[in-house]
């Protein structure tokens, strides 16, 4: 049964990846695999001594698997309001052109010079947003920028690189960053930045010169399409500063939110909606029914892409009956026996991330390695080995870097990329064509950097 799992979630993994030349939405297809890896994880159960019976007919007594779904549906629901609350915003903000305010700003049009811009933006709002938001509304700003669809999911999959990145050297950039700073194997936040930005930086830099000498043209900019009633009521300059600079500080609230109450990021997300959505609330409540709806919570609702979200579902639950039925860890535990070199096994735990989700791999390390305590190591048989799992330690350092910035090298390897194709519908092929060798070059330039620092 359990080799069973691997071959549907493999048959769906596919399935995503031939998505347009199937026809059939890759949400469908995710949510089929994550509720049958999840079926077959409690068919399993009988594997090793449970009564099938007993499984259907008592659920949770003596079955551990309930308070397994659990936590991962904990998880996972908070990734999913997460993202409906950060589209939400991006939405409104939108709905009240409040984007004009950069994309006003952005006045060139060659490609090079766009993408430079777009990239270094990105890099630095992934850290302090975190790289999924900063991915929504770079999107919705490049929707604005770039007319044709090709060269726009160019942009939007370098964006993908340059968020993952940019996340990667920040303690609220990344969730595998976050984890790795909670839980203690990176409490020195100064030391995190100043070792990991170097490298993240090269890890888009050296991309960028690439395309630099072989990226060519100008883009074409998307007539503005506005309806009769942006003439007839149109948003004022002050409206428009207003809900894009409540938005923009709505989301950098977030991560200040985590950090003070140590509740899940996706209740200080539902804060900043709930304030914005009373500042819009009293901002329109002069104004007619038919004015006040497009400029409402309630309005810009009906744009979100529940599909995106549905898909973002299915495919985080395939991943966690994965890691529950306990693969991740015998591939960790593979690497750590064949590999005994921290940088090699990093290296690996990054592309692996870019198949499977990066934070089960990343937990699964932490659960593999005890965080060293520095005044044992003169007594420990390999001083030198062990100094790599103190508190800030290399490997630790090594894989907040590689976890944060390997799932670059496909688009469903990052919750960055899985946003990007469900909002733009890009490819999984074209993406793997166009933007994936420059993922992995970008990648490996960073480790390199970072090996030659630190060794």
């Amino acid at each position: 049964m359990a080799i069973l799992i691997i071959v549907v979630f493999v048959l769906g993994y596919a399935a995503i990846a031939l998505e347009h030349p199937l026809k059939i939405d890759k949400a469908a297809t995710a949510l089929i695999t994550g509720m049958l890896c999840w079926a077959l994880y409690v068919f399993s159960l009988h594997d090793v001594g449970h009564d099938i019976s007993h499984v259907i007919n008592h659920g949770v007594e003596g079955v551990s698997y309930q308070s397994g779904l659990m936590h991962h549906l904990f998880d996972i629901a908070n990734i999913l309001f997460f993202l409906m609350g950060a589209m939400t915003i991006v939405e409104l903000v939108d709905a009240h052109e409040g984007f004009s305010v950069i994309t006003d700003r952005v006045k060139t049009t060659n490609k090079v010079k766009l993408l430079w811009i777009i990239c270094i933006l990105t890099f630095f709002f992934s850290a302090a947003l975190d790289n999924l938001t900063t991915t929504i509304v770079m999107i919705s700003l490049l929707r604005k920028l770039v007319k044709d669809k090709e060269t726009r999911w160019f942009f939007v999959g370098m964006v993908v690189v340059a968020a993952n990145a940019g996340g990667a050297w920040s303690p609220i950039g990344d969730v595998t960053t976050t984890m790795l700073w909670i839980k203690g194997q990176l409490p020195d936040v100064m030391n995190m930045i100043v070792d990991l930005i170097i490298p993240s930086l090269i890890t888009l830099i050296v991309p960028l010169i690439i395309l630099s000498f072989t990226l060519k043209g100008n883009v074409e900019r998307p007539a503005k399409q506005e309806s009769a009633s942006h003439y007839l009521n149109p948003t004022t300059a002050f409206e428009r500063n207003l809900i894009f600079i409540m938005g923009l500080a709505g989301l950098l609230f977030v991560p200040v939110f985590k950090t003070v109450t140590h509740l899940q990021p996706f209740m200080g997300m539902m804060l900043s909606l709930g304030v914005l959505w009373l500042t819009t609330e009293i901002l329109h409540r002069e104004k007619n029914k038919e004015d006040k709806h497009p400029l409402s919570v309630i309005g810009v609702l009906q744009k979100i892409d529940v599909a995106s979200v549905l898909f973002f579902l299915g495919i985080l639950m395939a991943v966690s009956a994965l890691q529950e039925i306990g693969h991740l860890n015998v591939v960790a535990a593979y690497l750590d026996e064949n590999l005994q070199n921290i940088y090699s096994i990093n290296i690996i735990i990054g592309l692996l991330s870019s198949i499977v989700d990066n934070v089960p791999l990343v937990a699964a390390a932490q659960g593999m390695y005890e965080i060293a305590d520095p005044a044992v190591l003169a007594s420990s048989a390999d001083p030198e080995w062990f100094r790599n799992f103190v508190p800030n330690g290399n490997f630790w350092k090594f894989l907040a870097y590689c976890a944060g910035t390997g799932g670059s090298a496909l688009i469903i390897g990052s919750a960055a990329g899985v946003a990007a194709m469900g909002l733009e519908r890009i490819d999984f092929f074209w993406y793997l064509k166009k933007i994936s060798l420059f993922a992995v070059i970008g990648y490996l330039a960073g480790a390199a950097v970072y090996i030659l620092i630190h060794q």
